[in-house]
Parts: structure tokens; C-alpha cells; sequence
């Protein structure tokens, strides 16, 4: 069900008073962790993905068969795999250190860091619930 035109001015709203409010938390939520792969380990992956495809057609098109198995074909298959594998951690491993920043600075501020940004968000939901109701009343 999409959302109604008031619905999405109230999200779009959440949306940049979350920006204001913590803009590094914001842009972690936002959905970094799928473009945080860099374009040059996405084509590193397709290519060794067009690789492996070729090996493993080849494989099987060979007449080399050690042993009636097409070596060529797995070599083939585990370098598609390998590629996959590639794509996959690359976006893991800059998701956990976004992760690993973001976790490495509430522990270093302490536990007085973490009750501030509580009172932060109270202040926050205030704010909005008051816009809202503004915004109800004037319709």
C-alpha cells in the first residue's frame, strides 16, 4: 500500500531531522553497505565472474578430460564462485568497518555519551509530535 502524500512529507521530514541530528548514523542506516562496494571491486568480480563462465564452457567443449572429468569446468566454476565470494566480502568487510567506527565511538565517549544522545532523540520525538499536531490542526 504506498503511502499517502501527508505520510510521505512526515518521512521526508524524519528523514532530514535524522540527518541533522546524526548524520553518520543516518548515512549507515541509508543503505551505504550496498554502494560501499567500490565500482572497481564490482569489476574485478565481473570479470573474473566472465572468466570462470568461459572456463567453464570450455571445460566442457575441451577434449582434455583427466580421467573422463572436466577439470577446466571446475577450475571454471570455482572461479565464478570465487568471484561471487569476492563481491560479497567486499561489501562485509566496509559494512563492519562503518560498523566498527560507529561502535568505537559510543564506547569511547561513555556511558554519559549514550544517555545524551537518549535525551538528544526525547528532544527529537518532541519536536516532531509538535510539528505533527501543528500540522493536523492547521487542516
Amino acid at each position: 500500500m504506498p503511502l499517502s502524500e501527508h505520510e510521505q512529507r512526515m518521512l521526508e521530514q524524519i528523514e532530514s531531522a535524522l540527518y541533522a541530528e546524526d548524520p553518520k548514523f543516518a548515512s549507515s542506516v541509508r543503505g551505504g553497505r550496498l554502494r560501499s562496494t567500490s565500482s572497481r571491486r564490482r569489476l574485478q568480480a565481473a570479470a573474473l565472474f566472465v572468466l570462470g563462465l568461459f572456463l567453464l564452457v570450455a571445460g566442457i567443449a575441451a577434449p582434455v578430460k583427466p580421467g573422463g572429468f572436466p577439470i577446466i569446468s571446475l577450475i571454471g566454476f570455482i572461479v565464478m564462485f570465487g568471484a561471487g565470494v569476492l563481491l560479497l566480502i567486499g561489501t562485509s568487510k566496509s559494512a563492519a568497518k562503518s560498523d566498527r567506527s560507529g561502535g568505537g565511538d559510543a564506547s569511547s565517549s561513555g556511558g554519559s555519551g549514550g544517555r545524551g544522545r537518549q535525551r538528544k532523540s526525547g528532544g527529537f520525538s518532541e519536536r516532531m509530535e509538535d510539528r505533527f499536531r501543528r500540522r493536523f490542526e492547521q487542516e
